[in-house]
């Protein structure tokens, strides 16, 4: 009876091990499936539209009321010629409007962006995850494009000292030039931008995904 016992006992420990194993596999499966969709909750639409647009808003109003002062002697040194005097007075001149275009234009990218990043993921294979990237932030940059140019246009003005306030600007902009003076410069900022929001965000989601699948 001794041999037969043995015989069984190995048998179970042989079906434990197989067990385990196989579950320590499932297992890794979904973890790098995970890490390399970037998507552990089943896709909803609204909900990642809104998180991006409160998350973006935010981000948005932050880094530009940070860094206003420092785009105000940009703008003032492109604008001076022949060697002019820089005007280092009022360097947040314009910043409340500005807020007013910097929020919605943030809100914009980051509510446009999610969706169709997690949507793309989907569609395109595990290994063109860089291409979804690039062509949701390529997406997301030209919805924002429609606010942030206007709001670019306006903000480089006051800057200038050109109009006193933002409703002032977008007025006498809209009554001398019509609607594409708040326009001006579309085309080339979006050469400029698109490439610019593509390859950031790609970069980024990339860099992200290494990190993850690096820790785990």
């Amino acid at each position: 009876m001794a041999p037969l016992t043995l015989g069984a006992d190995a048998k179970t420990s042989s079906d434990v091990s197989n067990w385990k194993m196989q579950n320590l596999q499932l297992e890794t499966k979904k973890l790098f499936a995970s890490v390399s969709m970037g998507e552990e909750k089943p896709f909803d639409f609204f909900r990642i539209l809104f998180e991006g647009v409160i998350a973006g808003g935010t981000a948005g109003v932050v880094v530009e009321t940070a860094l206003y002062p420092i785009d105000t002697i940009k703008t003032r040194l492109q604008a001076v010629r022949g060697g002019g005097k820089i005007n280092f007075k009022g360097l947040y001149s314009g910043l409340a409007g500005n807020l007013a275009g910097v929020l919605p234009a943030s809100a914009l990218f980051v509510g446009v962006y999610e969706p169709t990043k997690q949507k793309l993921l989907q569609i395109f294979p595990e290994n063109l995850s860089a291409a979804a990237h690039l062509t949701a932030g390529a997406i997301g940059g030209f919805a924002a494009s429609l606010v942030r140019v206007p709001t670019e246009v306006v903000k480089q003005r006051l800057q200038t000292g050109q109009y006193a306030s933002a409703p002032d600007a977008v007025r006498l902009i809209a009554s001398k030039e019509g609607f594409k003076g708040l326009y001006a410069g579309y085309g080339s900022f979006l050469l400029r931008d698109l490439p610019f929001d593509a390859i950031q965000f790609c970069i980024y989601e990339q860099l992200r995904i290494g990190y993850k699948a690096a820790v785990r």
